[in-house]
Protein backbone atom coordinates (compact mmCIF):
# COMPACT_ATOMS: atom_id res chain seq x y z
CA UNK A 1 0.00 0.00 0.00
CA UNK A 2 1.58 3.23 -1.57
CA UNK A 3 1.91 6.19 1.68
CA UNK A 4 0.03 8.73 1.43
CA UNK A 5 2.35 11.94 -0.30
CA UNK A 6 1.60 15.59 0.67
CA UNK A 7 0.50 16.94 -2.88
CA UNK A 8 0.33 20.43 -1.44
CA UNK A 9 3.82 20.60 -0.85
CA UNK A 10 4.39 20.70 -4.39
CA UNK A 11 1.65 22.92 -4.82
CA UNK A 12 -0.42 20.53 -6.37
CA UNK A 13 -3.90 19.29 -4.86
CA UNK A 14 -5.47 15.96 -4.13
CA UNK A 15 -5.63 13.85 -7.28
CA UNK A 16 -9.50 12.94 -8.39
CA UNK A 17 -10.18 9.19 -8.23
CA UNK A 18 -12.49 8.55 -11.48
CA UNK A 19 -14.15 4.63 -11.76
CA UNK A 20 -13.41 4.17 -15.39
CA UNK A 21 -14.95 1.43 -17.59
CA UNK A 22 -11.96 -1.05 -16.89
CA UNK A 23 -9.73 0.57 -14.01
CA UNK A 24 -9.71 3.16 -11.92
CA UNK A 25 -7.71 6.39 -12.96
CA UNK A 26 -6.20 9.08 -10.69
CA UNK A 27 -6.11 12.48 -12.20
CA UNK A 28 -4.95 15.61 -11.08
CA UNK A 29 -7.42 17.85 -12.51
CA UNK A 30 -6.95 21.52 -12.28
CA UNK A 31 -10.56 22.16 -12.28
CA UNK A 32 -11.51 19.90 -10.12
CA UNK A 33 -12.98 21.53 -6.93
CA UNK A 34 -10.40 24.64 -7.44
CA UNK A 35 -13.50 27.08 -8.41
CA UNK A 36 -11.22 27.30 -12.14
CA UNK A 37 -13.03 29.44 -14.68
CA UNK A 38 -12.74 27.90 -18.08
CA UNK A 39 -11.91 30.03 -21.08
CA UNK A 40 -12.34 29.51 -24.70
CA UNK A 41 -9.86 26.51 -25.15
CA UNK A 42 -10.48 23.01 -24.90
CA UNK A 43 -8.82 21.13 -22.54
CA UNK A 44 -5.61 19.85 -22.45
CA UNK A 45 -4.68 16.18 -21.30
CA UNK A 46 -0.81 15.80 -20.44
CA UNK A 47 0.28 12.36 -21.03
CA UNK A 48 3.28 10.92 -19.09
CA UNK A 49 5.72 8.44 -20.63
CA UNK A 50 7.91 5.78 -18.89
CA UNK A 51 9.09 5.64 -15.96
CA UNK A 52 7.16 8.57 -15.61
CA UNK A 53 3.81 10.05 -13.65
CA UNK A 54 1.51 12.23 -13.72
CA UNK A 55 3.92 14.17 -11.28
CA UNK A 56 6.12 14.90 -13.87
CA UNK A 57 3.65 17.68 -15.03
CA UNK A 58 3.71 19.03 -11.85
CA UNK A 59 5.40 22.53 -13.34
CA UNK A 60 2.59 22.62 -15.84
CA UNK A 61 -0.14 21.73 -13.39
CA UNK A 62 0.85 24.56 -11.45
CA UNK A 63 1.50 26.97 -14.42
CA UNK A 64 -1.25 26.66 -17.05
CA UNK A 65 -4.32 27.60 -15.53
CA UNK A 66 -2.40 31.45 -15.68
CA UNK A 67 -3.21 30.96 -19.07
CA UNK A 68 -6.95 29.78 -18.73
CA UNK A 69 -5.85 26.52 -19.83
CA UNK A 70 -7.72 23.46 -18.21
CA UNK A 71 -5.42 20.77 -17.37
CA UNK A 72 -5.61 17.18 -16.31
CA UNK A 73 -2.77 14.93 -15.83
CA UNK A 74 -3.52 11.56 -15.15
CA UNK A 75 -1.50 8.50 -13.70
CA UNK A 76 -1.87 6.24 -16.88
CA UNK A 77 -2.93 2.70 -16.61
CA UNK A 78 -0.07 0.48 -14.58
CA UNK A 79 1.47 3.53 -13.01
CA UNK A 80 0.74 5.30 -9.61
CA UNK A 81 -2.17 5.04 -7.97
CA UNK A 82 -4.09 4.04 -11.13
CA UNK A 83 -5.02 0.76 -12.00
CA UNK A 84 -2.92 -2.10 -13.24
CA UNK A 85 -4.13 -5.17 -14.07
CA UNK A 86 -2.15 -8.24 -14.23
CA UNK A 87 -2.20 -9.13 -17.89
CA UNK A 88 0.31 -7.77 -20.48
CA UNK A 89 -2.15 -7.56 -23.29
CA UNK A 90 -4.35 -4.94 -20.68
CA UNK A 91 -1.58 -2.72 -21.70
CA UNK A 92 -1.58 -2.11 -25.62
CA UNK A 93 -2.87 0.54 -27.41
CA UNK A 94 -6.73 -0.52 -27.92
CA UNK A 95 -6.25 -0.20 -23.95
CA UNK A 96 -4.69 2.97 -23.42
CA UNK A 97 -6.43 5.13 -25.85
CA UNK A 98 -9.40 3.79 -24.41
CA UNK A 99 -8.98 4.70 -20.89
CA UNK A 100 -8.31 8.58 -22.63
CA UNK A 101 -11.77 8.05 -24.32
CA UNK A 102 -13.32 6.95 -20.73
CA UNK A 103 -12.13 9.69 -18.75
CA UNK A 104 -13.05 12.55 -21.45
CA UNK A 105 -16.58 10.90 -21.02
CA UNK A 106 -16.26 11.09 -16.82
CA UNK A 107 -15.37 14.35 -17.22
CA UNK A 108 -18.20 15.68 -19.92
CA UNK A 109 -15.97 16.06 -22.35
CA UNK A 110 -16.36 16.39 -26.25
CA UNK A 111 -13.11 16.93 -27.37
CA UNK A 112 -9.44 17.58 -25.39
CA UNK A 113 -5.83 19.11 -27.00
CA UNK A 114 -3.53 15.60 -25.92
CA UNK A 115 -0.26 16.59 -24.87
CA UNK A 116 2.04 13.03 -25.03
CA UNK A 117 5.87 13.21 -23.88
CA UNK A 118 7.81 10.01 -24.57
CA UNK A 119 5.58 6.89 -24.53
CA UNK A 120 2.77 8.95 -23.93
CA UNK A 121 3.53 10.59 -27.34
CA UNK A 122 2.74 7.19 -28.88
CA UNK A 123 -0.46 7.26 -26.69
CA UNK A 124 -1.46 11.01 -27.92
CA UNK A 125 -0.69 10.10 -31.64
CA UNK A 126 -2.87 6.96 -31.30
CA UNK A 127 -5.69 8.90 -29.68
CA UNK A 128 -5.67 11.34 -32.94
CA UNK A 129 -5.87 8.29 -35.41
CA UNK A 130 -7.84 5.92 -33.39
CA UNK A 131 -10.13 8.57 -31.78
CA UNK A 132 -10.45 11.20 -33.98
CA UNK A 133 -13.63 12.41 -32.90
CA UNK A 134 -12.07 13.23 -29.84
CA UNK A 135 -9.67 14.88 -30.29
CA UNK A 136 -9.33 18.95 -30.55
CA UNK A 137 -5.43 19.16 -31.25
CA UNK A 138 -1.73 17.02 -30.45
CA UNK A 139 1.11 18.18 -29.04
CA UNK A 140 3.77 15.39 -29.19
CA UNK A 141 6.87 16.11 -26.53
CA UNK A 142 10.34 15.01 -27.91
CA UNK A 143 7.81 11.73 -29.09
CA UNK A 144 7.56 12.48 -33.00
CA UNK A 145 4.35 10.85 -35.44
CA UNK A 146 5.77 7.63 -37.36
CA UNK A 147 4.02 6.01 -39.85
CA UNK A 148 3.23 2.20 -39.44
CA UNK A 149 6.62 0.22 -40.50
CA UNK A 150 6.10 -2.46 -43.04
CA UNK A 151 7.43 -5.34 -40.13
CA UNK A 152 7.51 -6.08 -36.76
CA UNK A 153 9.15 -3.10 -35.17
CA UNK A 154 10.82 -5.13 -32.51
CA UNK A 155 12.52 -7.00 -36.00
CA UNK A 156 12.99 -3.25 -37.03
CA UNK A 157 14.83 -2.19 -33.58
CA UNK A 158 17.11 -5.80 -33.53
CA UNK A 159 18.63 -4.68 -37.24
CA UNK A 160 19.13 -0.94 -36.23
CA UNK A 161 20.91 -1.34 -32.57
CA UNK A 162 21.38 -5.02 -31.95
CA UNK A 163 19.77 -7.45 -29.54
CA UNK A 164 20.85 -5.08 -26.69
CA UNK A 165 18.70 -2.43 -26.78
CA UNK A 166 16.28 -1.78 -24.28
CA UNK A 167 13.42 -2.58 -25.70
CA UNK A 168 14.61 -6.14 -26.54
CA UNK A 169 15.72 -6.85 -23.03
CA UNK A 170 12.46 -5.61 -21.77
CA UNK A 171 10.40 -7.86 -23.71
CA UNK A 172 10.86 -11.15 -21.28
CA UNK A 173 8.67 -10.79 -18.32
CA UNK A 174 10.34 -10.16 -14.78
CA UNK A 175 13.67 -9.98 -16.45
CA UNK A 176 14.00 -5.92 -16.24
CA UNK A 177 11.53 -5.37 -13.31
CA UNK A 178 14.32 -7.65 -11.16
CA UNK A 179 16.87 -5.11 -11.97
CA UNK A 180 14.76 -1.94 -11.26
CA UNK A 181 13.64 -3.02 -8.12
CA UNK A 182 16.55 -4.04 -6.49
CA UNK A 183 17.30 -0.27 -5.89
CA UNK A 184 15.01 1.86 -6.74
CA UNK A 185 16.41 5.23 -5.83
CA UNK A 186 19.43 4.27 -7.62
CA UNK A 187 16.73 3.62 -10.74
CA UNK A 188 15.80 7.07 -10.78
CA UNK A 189 19.26 8.74 -10.52
CA UNK A 190 20.17 6.79 -13.30
CA UNK A 191 17.08 7.49 -15.54
CA UNK A 192 16.23 11.51 -14.23
CA UNK A 193 19.44 13.17 -15.34
CA UNK A 194 20.59 16.08 -17.68
CA UNK A 195 21.59 14.82 -21.07
CA UNK A 196 25.83 14.85 -21.15
CA UNK A 197 26.12 14.07 -24.73
CA UNK A 198 24.33 15.41 -27.51
CA UNK A 199 23.04 13.86 -30.55
CA UNK A 200 25.68 14.37 -32.94
CA UNK A 201 27.96 13.54 -30.24
CA UNK A 202 26.35 10.02 -30.02
CA UNK A 203 26.02 9.72 -33.60
CA UNK A 204 29.27 10.13 -33.83
CA UNK A 205 30.03 7.11 -31.36
CA UNK A 206 31.06 3.28 -33.00
CA UNK A 207 27.96 1.61 -33.73
CA UNK A 208 28.59 -0.78 -30.72
CA UNK A 209 27.98 2.15 -28.63
CA UNK A 210 24.97 3.06 -29.83
CA UNK A 211 22.33 0.46 -28.97
CA UNK A 212 20.58 2.09 -26.57
CA UNK A 213 21.60 -0.55 -24.37
CA UNK A 214 20.13 1.20 -20.86
CA UNK A 215 19.83 -2.03 -18.41
CA UNK A 216 23.89 -1.97 -19.04
CA UNK A 217 24.35 1.46 -18.26
CA UNK A 218 22.20 1.05 -14.89
CA UNK A 219 24.32 -1.76 -13.77
CA UNK A 220 27.32 0.33 -13.95
CA UNK A 221 25.80 3.55 -13.12
CA UNK A 222 27.39 5.14 -10.18
CA UNK A 223 25.00 7.92 -8.07
CA UNK A 224 28.00 9.41 -6.10
CA UNK A 225 29.81 9.78 -9.13
CA UNK A 226 27.19 11.35 -10.97
CA UNK A 227 26.15 15.44 -10.47
CA UNK A 228 23.33 16.04 -13.60
CA UNK A 229 20.23 15.07 -11.51
CA UNK A 230 17.00 17.14 -12.64
CA UNK A 231 14.93 16.23 -9.60
CA UNK A 232 15.16 17.47 -5.92
CA UNK A 233 15.37 15.00 -2.94
CA UNK A 234 11.81 15.88 -2.23
CA UNK A 235 10.58 15.17 -6.15
CA UNK A 236 12.93 11.94 -5.95
CA UNK A 237 11.18 10.65 -3.18
CA UNK A 238 7.90 10.99 -5.39
CA UNK A 239 9.10 8.59 -7.89
CA UNK A 240 10.82 6.47 -5.32
CA UNK A 241 8.05 6.14 -2.84
CA UNK A 242 5.77 5.79 -6.04
CA UNK A 243 7.13 2.43 -7.92
CA UNK A 244 8.17 1.06 -4.59
CA UNK A 245 4.72 0.54 -3.95
CA UNK A 246 3.58 -0.64 -7.87
CA UNK A 247 6.97 -2.30 -9.10
CA UNK A 248 7.53 -1.29 -12.73
CA UNK A 249 5.87 -4.49 -14.29
CA UNK A 250 2.33 -2.05 -15.98
CA UNK A 251 4.79 0.27 -17.70
CA UNK A 252 7.06 -2.03 -18.93
CA UNK A 253 3.97 -3.98 -20.63
CA UNK A 254 3.44 -1.26 -22.67
CA UNK A 255 6.45 -2.09 -24.64
CA UNK A 256 5.53 -5.80 -24.78
CA UNK A 257 2.65 -4.93 -26.76
CA UNK A 258 4.69 -3.42 -29.67
CA UNK A 259 3.96 -6.38 -31.94
CA UNK A 260 0.61 -6.75 -31.07
CA UNK A 261 -0.08 -2.90 -31.38
CA UNK A 262 1.52 -3.19 -34.85
CA UNK A 263 -0.77 -6.20 -36.10
CA UNK A 264 -3.92 -4.73 -34.58
CA UNK A 265 -2.95 -1.46 -36.65
CA UNK A 266 -2.97 -2.24 -39.92
CA UNK A 267 -6.33 -0.81 -40.67
CA UNK A 268 -5.25 2.50 -39.02
CA UNK A 269 -4.58 5.22 -41.60
CA UNK A 270 -1.44 7.39 -41.03
CA UNK A 271 -2.53 10.42 -41.46
CA UNK A 272 -2.83 13.06 -38.07
CA UNK A 273 -5.80 15.89 -39.35
CA UNK A 274 -6.21 17.58 -36.11
CA UNK A 275 -3.95 21.01 -35.45
CA UNK A 276 -0.81 19.84 -34.44
CA UNK A 277 2.53 20.73 -32.17
CA UNK A 278 5.72 18.98 -31.75
CA UNK A 279 8.10 19.91 -29.19
CA UNK A 280 11.56 19.06 -29.93
CA UNK A 281 14.44 19.28 -27.36
CA UNK A 282 17.77 19.82 -28.61
CA UNK A 283 19.84 16.75 -26.39
CA UNK A 284 17.58 14.10 -26.57
CA UNK A 285 19.65 11.16 -28.03
CA UNK A 286 16.85 8.50 -27.82
CA UNK A 287 14.58 10.74 -29.55
CA UNK A 288 16.51 13.87 -31.23
CA UNK A 289 15.09 16.48 -33.61
CA UNK A 290 16.08 14.78 -36.49
CA UNK A 291 13.71 11.80 -35.76
CA UNK A 292 10.76 14.59 -37.20
CA UNK A 293 11.97 15.02 -40.40
CA UNK A 294 9.26 14.47 -43.14
CA UNK A 295 6.52 14.52 -39.96
CA UNK A 296 4.38 16.93 -42.34
CA UNK A 297 3.98 14.59 -45.09
CA UNK A 298 1.38 12.43 -42.24
CA UNK A 299 1.07 15.44 -40.01
CA UNK A 300 -0.23 18.22 -42.30
CA UNK A 301 -1.05 21.01 -39.90
CA UNK A 302 2.05 20.71 -37.68
CA UNK A 303 4.04 23.54 -35.73
CA UNK A 304 7.51 23.25 -34.48
CA UNK A 305 9.46 24.49 -31.21
CA UNK A 306 12.88 23.56 -30.43
CA UNK A 307 13.78 23.79 -26.60
CA UNK A 308 17.56 24.36 -26.96
CA UNK A 309 20.17 22.83 -24.60
CA UNK A 310 17.71 19.99 -22.89
CA UNK A 311 17.75 16.71 -22.97
CA UNK A 312 14.98 13.77 -22.63
CA UNK A 313 12.59 14.52 -19.34
CA UNK A 314 11.89 17.94 -21.46
CA UNK A 315 8.84 18.93 -19.33
CA UNK A 316 10.79 18.55 -16.19
CA UNK A 317 14.46 19.71 -17.34
CA UNK A 318 13.03 22.87 -19.13
CA UNK A 319 9.47 23.62 -17.19
CA UNK A 320 9.21 26.98 -17.86
CA UNK A 321 9.66 26.85 -21.54
CA UNK A 322 8.02 23.75 -21.94
CA UNK A 323 4.78 25.84 -20.50
CA UNK A 324 5.09 28.92 -22.88
CA UNK A 325 5.67 26.43 -25.76
CA UNK A 326 2.23 24.95 -25.26
CA UNK A 327 0.73 27.86 -23.69
CA UNK A 328 1.72 29.92 -26.71
CA UNK A 329 0.55 27.36 -29.43
CA UNK A 330 -3.26 26.53 -27.36
CA UNK A 331 -3.68 30.82 -27.52
CA UNK A 332 -2.97 31.08 -31.24
CA UNK A 333 -5.10 27.64 -32.06
CA UNK A 334 -7.97 27.99 -29.48
CA UNK A 335 -7.97 31.03 -28.32
CA UNK A 336 -10.93 33.68 -28.79
CA UNK A 337 -10.62 35.65 -31.54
Amino acid sequence: MQTRIDWRAFGLFDPEMLDLKSITMAVWDTGFGQGFQNGSMPPIVLCHGYPELAFSWRHQLRALPNYTIRALAPDLRGYGLSSAPDPIEAYDMEALTGDLVALLDAKGFEKAVFCGHDWGGLIVWSMATRHPERVAGVIGLNTPFTKRPSIDPLALYEQRFGSDHYILFFQEPGVMEALLEADVKKTFQYYMRRSEVTPLDYDSRPSEKRNHAFQLALQRFDANAASNFILSEEELAVFVQSFEATGFRGGLNWYRNFTRNWRNSAHIPDLVTQPSLMIMAENDVVLPPSATSGMEKYVPDLDRVLIKKCGHWTQQEKPEETTQAIANWMQVRFGST
